[in-house]
Formats: C-alpha cells, structure tokens, sequence
C-alpha cells in the first residue's frame, strides 16, 4: 500500500509529513452528477500528519512516497477482527456445552460467559498489536522520493536537426 505525502518539517533524523485523505468520489467522472460526490464536496478534506525517522537529505515541500507491507496490515486486520470474534464463539461453545451438563443454572451465565471469551481475544489482540515488534512492522517507510516536475514546462525531447 503506497501514498504520497509532502514533507512538512525536517529536524535533525525526524521528517513530518502530511497527506490529504482522499474521498473515492473525488476520482470518479461522474463527480458532478452524483449525490455521495456533493456530499464529499460538502465536507473539508482531512490532512493526515505522521512523524517519521529517516537518514534521507529531505527538505519540506519534497513529495515522498510511502509505503507499507499489505501482508503485515491484512494479518493484523485479521487479528484485530477475527480474535474477539473467535474468542466469543469459543466461550460461547464451552458455554453451552455447560449450560448442557447443568454446570450453569441459567443461559444468562452462558452470554456472560461467551462475552468474557470475546473481551479475552480482544485483550489477546490488543497484546499483539501493541508490541515493539509489530508495531515496527506497521510503521510506514519512505519507499522513494518524488522529483517535482514543473506542470508549467512542458518536456520536451531533444530532435535530432541534421
């Protein structure tokens, strides 16, 4: 997964960035016809702000590239999404399988019970995601810098004049 930002300031080997979040409707050619693009005209656009370390000679104003792995960001969707929910059908299961037996007296106990497995994965993925090492993972890196092309000059390629 790839964004341009604009470096915003550069101070000793931390640079800041800022990048405009984009609306789906700015890009469609139908923007001017349609409903949901009005309303994304309606609302001010977000600038998103991120603090970086980099050993790059950057100065602000320069367009950079940046970059993360979308292995690491679907595997911690899944995580963040799927672990609650495992956890919940998990207890939910043990639950019954009590309620079964009468080791519960009442299915109130069963939802209080499943409930705790959901809150656990989510403990559980909170825990993971909140580690040195995913979280380097999940920090974006400057893939490249942008050259700034002039719109105003057109380029032109050289003509061989014999």
């Amino acid at each position: 997964m790839e964004e341009l930002a604009t470096v915003v300031r550069v101070q000793n080997n931390f640079i800041s960035v800022s990048s405009e979040v984009k609306s789906a409707c700015s890009g469609c050619q139908q923007v001017d016809n349609c409903g949901s693009g009005q309303v994304a005209k309606a609302f001010p656009t977000k600038k998103l702000s991120l603090t970086l370390e980099s050993e790059l000679a950057l100065k602000v104003g320069d367009k950079v590239v940046l970059g993360l792995s979308d292995a690491c960001l679907l595997q911690s969707a899944w995580q963040v999404y799927l672990l609650p929910l495992f956890g919940l059908i998990l207890f939910a299961g043990i639950s019954q399988y009590f309620i079964g037996k009468g080791l519960l007296p009442h299915e109130l106990l069963g939802v209080l019970l499943a409930m705790l497995g959901g809150f656990l994965g989510y403990a559980l993925a909170k825990k993971i995601q909140s580690s040195p090492k995913n979280k380097a993972k999940l920090t974006p890196q400057i893939l490249r810098v942008n050259a700034q092309v002039s719109p105003l000059i057109p380029h032109q390629t050289p003509t061989n004049k014999s």
